[in-house]
């Protein structure tokens, strides 16, 4: 592949001059000039690389080097217009086309495409054009035929996948450039998929054995950390308060919660605590949303508290927080969020809350999505483990090889101390033989209670209560859902999702006195007293 970094080619002059004169950029960053010759030799292509790293660089320079024009699909209008406004403050011709352009500049991009003169360098659309309009698809043919789509790049490839994080249906038709097209280069661009998840992505597109580069997920200047937060809401918001008026005051950061109702909650209650915070959710206004997004990037407003309609496309370079309210759905979804993060590599802090609850939240939500629960357990198990570095977690998942001492101590999972709960986990599963035998259901919370003493007479008959905090039992119950001593069972209504606590497949296990588990602990006195960040998680067997 190295073969591949020379500067001997016949577009290789050119290529440096456009960087400095169109790009503004004296050097490439890593696998950038690799992927940039290779695209430009017409070789198909998937592109790994984190975010903030100059992804998109790798097909708007080819473009601004090349005849004709470069198709970009990308997923949202906002990116694109993103996109479009940053090309032409650079000098870059481009166009977009989408269902808020009015008919007069339709028809002059459609006339566009097929002009030998090019009037733009890169045309954005999004993957709806691709599938609905049979007039766009007849102009590119033309194009095609005249040797004028010079290349095709599909940005946020992971969409395609059923088994990525942000899946799209029409992302799904997109292989019908390729069927249509098969003499373009095909260019698939993402900063989060699994080997796997590409695989999937090289179907879909009808890409026959693309070459595919993947740069290190680690991004060292961030660093990870979990808290553990409790079922009081009120102290949960009081410690992100505390931590962005002390250590990130006049500092720009994100806030991801949950849900519209968390964005507009969370948002007025960090404003009531002198923090200048605004929300962000797709059910706002257009207009309102563009405001909020205009306030933060040009640092009149510092924080703000989003769902993840907040999410693709967003590029301010100095965010110095991202804390995650409650936890993402899946590892994919929080890398992507959190990688949000310190692009101007700086110093930057991603920090989760993770509560109990939120688990069961979350689990309502995906439930119905292909691998939805699997992957929601392994951001859980993100959160719980104190075991192993939390870059080393993210490194398996991204089938990536890692070496702990990489991470630099840029993450909090460190002076641990082993923990023996066999006779915990032996009373968490009395309580729900007891509750089977009664012919009961037993809620997470109901569980949780019974365990602690509380709630109704007959759930506290002949059961042995705990003498760990309720921040500990409840991080117990977690690890054996994790490990296959519980389970989740789910009960649906037209109204909503209910979910109970059922005994897992190695539930049985715990009846042999030589069955044994072990917990970890994490015993620094880092975190803010609010908040008993005190988390344990489930050493491996």
């Amino acid at each position: 592949m190295q073969r591949y970094d020379r500067r001997d080619f016949p577009w290789s002059e050119k290529v440096e001059q456009q960087l400095k004169d169109s790009f503004n950029l004296s050097k490439f960053r890593p696998l950038q000039l690799r992927a940039i010759n290779l695209t430009l030799l017409g070789k198909d292509l998937f592109l790994v690389m984190p975010t903030g790293r100059g992804k998109s660089l790798c097909y708007q320079l080819p473009a601004v080097c090349s005849t004709g024009f470069t198709l970009v699909v990308t997923p949202l209008v906002s990116l694109m217009e993103d996109q479009i406004m940053y090309l032409k403050s650079i000098d870059v011709s481009a166009a977009m086309l989408n269902a808020s352009i009015n008919k007069e500049s339709v028809k002059t991009v459609m006339a566009g495409m097929t002009d030998v003169k090019s009037p733009f360098k890169l045309l954005y659309v999004t993957p709806e054009k691709i599938a609905k309009s049979k007039l766009f698809m007849s102009r590119l043919e033309k194009a095609y035929n005249a040797n004028l789509l010079s290349r095709i790049a599909v940005d946020e490839v992971h969409c395609c996948s059923q088994w990525g994080h942000d899946f799209r249906p029409d992302y799904k038709l997109l292989g019908i450039l390729k069927r249509q097209f098969p003499k373009v280069p095909l260019l698939g661009i993402t900063a989060t998929a699994t080997s796997s998840v590409l695989k999937d992505c090289e179907k879909i597109l009808c890409v026959s054995q693309p070459i595919t580069l993947t740069s290190s997920f680690n991004r060292t200047n961030l660093y990870y950390e979990v808290r553990k937060k409790n079922s009081d809401n009120e102290a949960s918001i009081s410690d992100i308060a505390s931590l962005i008026n002390s250590k990130y005051k006049d500092q720009s950061g994100i806030v991801y919660v949950f849900s519209q109702k968390d964005a507009e909650s969370v948002s007025t209650e960090l404003q009531k605590r002198d923090i200048l915070a605004y929300p962000y959710h797709a059910n706002m206004d257009p207009q309102d949303k563009s405001r909020v997004h205009h306030k933060w990037t040009s640092n009149k407003i510092r924080v703000v508290v989003a769902t993840v309609a907040f999410g693709m496309g967003i590029d301010k370079p100095d965010v110095r927080f991202v804390i995650h309210h409650t936890i993402s759905k899946s590892i994919e979804n929080y890398y992507q969020e959190s990688g949000r993060a310190g692009r101007d590599d700086h110093p930057a802090d991603c920090i989760v809350y993770f509560g109990f609850s939120d688990i069961f939240r979350i689990s309502t939500m995906v439930v119905m999505e292909n691998t939805g629960q699997q992957k929601l357990l392994q951001m859980v198990d993100y959160c719980q483990n104190f075991d192993r570095c939390r870059r080393s977690l993210m490194a398996v998942h991204f089938d990536e090889m890692w070496n702990e001492e990489g991470c630099n101590q840029m993450c909090d999972t460190c002076h641990c101390i082993t923990v023996d709960i066999t006779q915990h986990a032996r009373q968490v599963v009395q309580i729900l033989e007891l509750a089977a035998s009664n012919n009961e259901k037993m809620t997470p919370l109901k569980l949780t209670d019974a365990w602690m003493g509380k709630g109704p007479a007959k759930h506290r008959k002949m059961i042995q209560t705990t003498t760990l905090s309720r921040l500990k039992a409840e991080a117990v119950i977690v690890q054996l859902l994790l490990r296959g001593y519980l389970r989740e069972d789910f009960s649906f209504t037209p109204y909503t999702t209910y979910i109970y606590i059922k005994l897992g497949r190695k539930a049985p296990l715990l009846k042999s006195q030589a069955h044994s588990l072990t917990m970890k602990m994490r015993t620094t006195e880092s975190e803010p007293a609010e908040v008993n960040c005190e988390v344990i998680s489930l050493a491996k067997m």
